[in-house]
């Protein structure tokens, strides 16, 4: 079963990012299936998650006034 945990109501000990190496409150625990256990800091998390689906040459045509149809 998934429990949901508000992390502004829990109490957590600060924990180092595996990705930045700083110590932060607001974290995300991940389990692999080898039971290892990562902590990510959100703003880590934020930053992978920022360009998942974009393409490198990706831009806003309509911007530039080619609108497609």
């Amino acid at each position: 079963m998934t429990e949901e945990i508000d992390p502004k109501t829990i109490d957590r000990l600060p924990v180092r990012c595996e990705e930045c190496d700083r110590e932060m409150d607001h974290y995300n625990t991940f389990v692999s299936p080898t039971n290892e256990r990562r902590n990510i800091c959100w703003q880590c998390l934020g930053r992978q998650e920022k360009g998942f689906f974009a393409h490198r040459s990706f831009h806003r045509g309509a911007r530039n006034g080619n609108i497609p149809r």
